[in-house]
């Protein structure tokens, strides 16, 4: 009898830059038809085509996010970012690659949790299990029931999987903060109050804190002096007995569950191909801070054009609504489940998408590298055919946070202008407020407005902070407000703490304000006392920077 061997298995996909090509010239072919042609779609036909674009766009680009992760974790680990001049790998990724800096954290999170879950670890590194899965198996899939978890995240669905987890950890696995819009119209003396409130909050949670989290600090401070019922107040499960926010229905987790059901977890799509994360020898643990950065660069650049076909693809998918055609809840439910993606990261994509087709200048500005992903995403929220070009520039030559904060400092004048609060906020800062705005009715005994409530809450923030927060004035502390209480390196986004001698006293520097430029403690001791970050010139608009360990001096916002 012959000897009959079994063939090895096919090579696993890499999500390689020939791969991209192929799909990117069928991907490019369709176009978003207009809206009287609809109708005419052949929805059945085209959901087919794009759910095997998209899921093969999606599943190569997981595999390069798992790549990124590795570097990104081992450019934390060694102190990497601050031999490149940067305080964090979420200031390193956000200026340097292009890439949000919760993404870096959290692609870094997940590659340092799976060195200690080997089994989990080599089925993403294979494609088998999206990252998705794996972030919400993570809080069990750990020893002996690692290769349990394991096999049923190769075949169950996220949902399934966060309700198994849930069932065995008490933990919420893998579920996305809630986020709603709060809008207060003030009147111009309650305006000025706020401000006033939102500043000083500033100083007790830091400078750089967002302005919801300010709010959430002056809510807190005046239901400390005027506590509600707790059943009031909502609690942070999202759950509000407010006419203006109800309690979110779980009808969408039953109609999942029910859909899973009903088409087999979607088997007549057909299996999704896995695609292999590389892992480069630039990323193993031993290889030096340049060398690590100089891969990430590369895949970084392989997951901008990955990048935009996700946002290509996954608008057309949902502006014809093809997800309900292929039997999913909603196109949320079909980004987690089929394409193992984050909603909110397809639907940035998307939104980025639909802006530069209105603004073609803007894309080609990302092709030939003028701006990042980033910076284009911000520029889209501002700009129109008018104005793109000069923000195009304003965006090359300013790092990301900068080009971010002058934004918000655009908005706020704005919003004072209007005289109105204004805010994307988790939920539950939402139901914070909410419990504050009834807090103080009650503490008035009459009804007031939404504004008159709001204006007392940071009356209380005020008068409490007030007086706590004044400081003596020294050249230093006036250093730090002149620079608004943030580390001045260029692309930091942390607050300053210190106020650096640019000419060191050691050789003659005094405490005049031109000698003085407010750092960060990351920048201040381990970058220029460490050697990786060089400061001259005067303070605090003619400073000159040399960050890392070979870059040459240069002058940026």
């Amino acid at each position: 009898m012959d000897d009959v061997r079994p063939s090895p298995p096919a090579p696993l996909a890499t999500a390689s830059a020939a791969a991209l090509d192929v799909l990117a010239a069928e991907a490019w072919l369709l176009e978003p038809p207009p809206p009287h042609e609809r109708k005419g779609v052949l929805r059945d036909e085209a959901a087919f085509l794009l759910d095997r674009l998209l899921t093969a766009v999606a599943r190569g680009h997981g595999a390069l996010e798992v790549a990124l992760g590795r570097g990104f974790a081992a450019l934390a680990e060694r102190d990497g970012a601050m031999r490149l001049g940067f305080s964090g790998i979420g200031d390193y990724a956000r200026e340097r690659l292009g890439i949000a800096a919760g993404t870096a954290q959290k692609l870094a999170r997940l590659s340092r949790a799976l060195r200690d879950r080997p089994l989990l670890a080599e089925a993403v590194r294979r494609g088998e299990v999206s990252a998705r899965k794996a972030e919400t198996v993570l809080p069990v899939a750990r020893g002996e029931t690692e290769e349990r978890w394991v096999a049923l995240a190769r075949t169950e669905t996220v949902r399934a999987l966060a309700a198994a987890v849930r069932a065995e950890s008490a933990t919420d696995a893998g579920e996305d903060e809630t986020w709603e819009r709060v809008s207060v119209q003030l009147t111009p003396g309650g305006r000025a109050k706020l401000d006033e409130a939102m500043a000083l909050a500033g100083k007790v949670v830091g400078a750089t804190a967002p302005r919801w989290q300010r709010l959430e600090a002056i809510c807190q401070e005046f239901l400390g002096a005027h506590p509600v019922e707790a059943s009031s107040e909502g609690g942070d499960d999202g759950a509000s007995d407010s006419a203006l926010r109800g309690p979110v229905a779980d009808w969408l987790e039953a109609a999942k569950a029910g859909l899973e059901e009903e088409y087999g977890r979607w088997a007549f799509l057909g299996e999704v191909a896995p695609v292999e994360a590389e892992m480069s020898a630039e990323l193993d643990g031993g290889v030096d801070a340049m060398s690590v950065d100089a891969e990430l660069r590369r895949l970084a650049a392989m997951r901008d054009r990955w990048d935009e076909l996700v946002g290509h693809l996954g608008m057309l998918v949902r502006m014809l609504g093809l997800w309900r055609d292929m039997g999913f809840a909603s196109f949320g439910h079909y980004c987690e489940e089929r394409l193992g993606m984050a909603t909110r990261t397809v639907e940035q994509r998307v939104a980025l998408e639909r802006r530069l087709h209105a603004l073609p200048a803007l894309r080609q500005a990302m092709r030939d590298r003028r701006v990042s992903y980033e910076q284009a995403r911000l520029v889209a929220e501002v700009a129109d055919d008018l104005s793109v070009e000069d923000w195009i520039r304003r965006a090359e030559g300013r790092t990301c946070i900068a080009l971010r904060r002058e934004l918000e400092a655009e908005q706020e004048v704005q919003m004072c202008a209007r005289a109105e609060l204004d805010l994307r906020v988790p939920r539950r800062v939402g139901n914070l407020l909410e419990a504050a705005i009834r807090a103080a009715r009650a503490a008035a005994d009459a009804w007031l407005t939404s504004a008159e409530c709001l204006e007392r809450v940071a009356e209380h923030f005020v008068s409490t902070w007030k007086t706590a927060l004044a400081e003596r004035s020294t050249p230093q502390r006036r250093a730090l407000a002149r620079d608004g209480g943030l580390c001045q390196v260029p692309g930091c986004s942390r607050a300053a703490v210190h106020a650096h001698h640019v000419v060191y006293r050691s050789r003659g520097g005094g405490d005049e304000p031109a000698n003085l430029a407010s750092l960060c403690a990351a920048h201040h001791l381990r970058g220029v006392h460490g050697g990786f970050v060089e400061i001259r010139g005067a303070a605090p608009d003619r400073l000159t920077w040399r960050l890392g360990a070979r870059e040459p001096m240069r002058s940026m916002d």
